[in-house]
């Protein structure tokens, strides 16, 4: 729990929303939530997998919920390095839980889709212990974290990514919020235009490489019923090409399901300035209040 606390502290003291007061801010979460660090939700390729939960302390109402998946290629990073990122949601009220999953290291794809699948069964499971509303699941992340969310939402029980969760829960998500997703994993591998290393790696030499990365590409699942979703891609990302957030808002529009895309002019793999991300808070709580997911 300390570790866990310690990682998150820099933000919270300096997260800027909270009335304007980041000292009330600080006092509030610590006042407010608890954090069960280091959870087991499932044990695979002889890896336990974690995540942390941050939950209010007052458990008798079950809150809305953002499940935080991080970035780094699918090959890199982890929960802890991203723990910054939650802040905002804190702020917000909501609970949190930050993922972690199989990098490619420990096992290749689509190890990491099936991991984020049974978080999301795992958090389901235990919503009551930890006073989590199971029909208001925020997902999200950025990057590889981001392709993550979306897989973790859009896929249905039937793709055959569930088979190692150990539930018959039904995967349910309420709304994405997908920073810079990749959502045509094809698109990068080996002797593609985009080719990107990190997708090289993660695909490995397996002889179905191009069947695994179609399989977990969220434009080949988009249909209508799917929750609504928001991404956020700045049109200058040489990292994720700004054409999947682009592929993928036009083809849920044309399955007429719910989404918007937020584009940030001349914005990079992240790193946008302080302006562009207040845009960006605005957008996603605007986005999240539409949805009746904002707490209280």
């Amino acid at each position: 729990m300390r570790k866990a606390v310690l990682l998150a502290l820099p933000l919270l003291l300096s997260y800027p929303s909270f009335a304007g007061d980041s000292a009330d801010f600080a006092a509030w979460v610590g006042n407010e939530f608890r954090v069960s660090p280091n959870v087991t939700y499932k044990v695979a390729s002889n890896v336990e997998q974690e995540l942390d939960v941050y939950f209010n302390r007052d458990r008798s109402v079950a809150r809305p919920t953002v499940i935080y998946i991080h970035g780094g290629g699918w090959v890199g990073g982890s929960k802890e390095a991203s723990s910054l990122r939650i802040a905002p949601y804190l702020e917000m009220g909501f609970n949190v839980v930050n993922v972690e999953y199989r990098l490619g290291r420990v096992a290749r794809a689509p190890a990491a889709v099936e991991d984020c699948r049974c978080a999301l069964s795992w958090v389901i499971r235990n919503a009551e212990t930890y006073g989590i509303d199971p029909e208001r699941l925020v997902v999200t992340g950025r990057s590889a974290g981001g392709h993550l969310s979306l897989t973790t939402a859009m896929l249905s029980v039937s793709a055959g990514f569930d088979a190692e969760c150990n539930s018959a829960i039904v995967p349910n998500v309420a709304a994405v919020i997908n920073y810079y997703g990749i959502t045509d994993v094809a698109d990068l591998m080996a002797g593609k235009p985009n080719e990107k290393s990190y997708t090289v790696e993660w695909l490995g030499s397996q002889g179905d490489r191009k069947e695994i990365a179609d399989s977990v590409s969220p434009i080949h699942h988009v249909r209508k019923g799917l929750p609504p979703i928001l991404t956020v891609h700045g049109d200058a990302d040489q990292i994720v090409p700004y054409s999947h957030a682009v592929e993928l808002h036009d083809r849920l529009n044309a399955a007429g399901a719910e989404n918007e895309l937020l584009t940030i002019p001349g914005g990079g793999h992240g790193g946008f300035s302080r302006e562009e991300v207040a845009k960006i808070d605005k957008t996603i709580r605007a986005f999240l209040r539409k949805h009746g997911l904002m707490p209280g």
